[in-house]
C-alpha cells in the first residue's frame, strides 16, 4: 500500500489564491471614472473625483469588514496614482496608463521567471502553502508550474492587445469597459486554465501541490 498522500481532487488554484474579491474591487474605480467623465461632460476632473470617491468607499467598506489594511491601502494608492497621472497630462485615457504599464511589466516578469526556472506561479503558491522553495526540488512540480505560468503570461498579453489600441485611440469608455471585462472574468479563466494545465502536467501518481516529491 502506498504511503504517499492522495492528491486533493477538490482543491484548485482559485481556492488557494482567491483573487475574486480584489479583482472585483479593482474594477469599481475605473467604472466610476468612466461614469464621472461622461456625466461631467468629458471632464478629467469629473472622472477623477468619481474614481476617488468610489476608491475611498471600497477601501472604507473593506476596512470595516476587517480585511488586510495593506492590500486595501495598496489598491487605494493605485487609484490615486492613476488619477494623478490623468490630471497631470489632462488626458482622460491616461487614467488607464498605469494598468497598461502594469500588465506589460507583469508579462515580462512572468516570462523571465519561467525562463530562469523560477516560475512565479510556483513562487506564489509555495508561499501560500508555507513551502518556501521546497517545490523547486520536485521536477514534476517545477515543470507543471512553469507550464501553468504561461497561462498567466497570455492573460497579460491579451489585456495589452486590447488596451493598447483603445488607449492610442483615446477611447475612455471602451477602456473602462475593457477593464471590467478583462479583470475578474479573465482572472477566473486564468485560474481555471492554469490549474487545468498543472493537473495535466503532473503524473497520475503525484500527491499534489501540498506534497512536493523532494529529490
Amino acid at each position: 500500500m502506498s504511503l504517499a498522500p492522495e492528491r486533493d481532487q477538490s482543491e484548485s488554484l482559485a481556492s488557494l489564491l482567491g483573487g475574486r474579491r480584489g479583482a472585483i474591487d479593482a474594477t469599481l474605480p475605473p467604472i466610476g471614472f468612466g461614469v464621472g467623465w461622461l456625466v461631467g461632460g468629458e471632464s478629467v476632473w469629473g472622472g477623477v473625483i468619481a474614481a476617488l470617491l468610489v476608491g475611498v468607499a471600497v477601501a472604507g467598506w473593506r476596512l470595516s469588514h476587517r480585511h488586510r489594511p495593506r492590500s486595501v491601502l495598496v489598491g487605494l494608492l493605485a487609484v490615486c496614482l492613476a488619477a494623478l497621472i490623468a490630471l497631470r497630462t489632462g488626458r482622460a485615457s491616461d487614467f488607464f496608463l498605469l494598468q497598461l504599464v502594469s500588465n506589460a511589466a507583469s508579462a515580462l516578469a512572468w516570462t523571465v521567471s519561467i525562463v530562469v526556472r523560477w516560475p512565479l506561479l510556483g513562487v506564489v503558491v509555495g508561499i501560500m502553502l508555507g513551502q518556501r522553495t521546497r517545490w523547486r526540488r520536485d521536477p514534476a512540480l517545477l515543470r507543471a508550474y512553469g507550464r501553468g505560468s504561461w497561462v498567466w503570461v497570455m492573460q497579460y498579453v491579451l489585456r495589452l492587445a486590447v488596451f493598447i489600441p483603445l488607449y492610442l485611440a483615446d477611447q475612455v469608455l471602451a477602456l473602462a469597459t475593457a477593464r471590467v471585462v478583462l479583470t475578474w472574468p479573465l482572472v477566473a479563466a486564468c485560474l481555471a486554465g492554469s490549474w487545468w494545465v498543472i493537473r495535466r502536467s503532473l503524473p497520475p501518481e503525484h500527491p499534489g501541490l501540498r506534497h512536493p516529491v523532494l529529490r
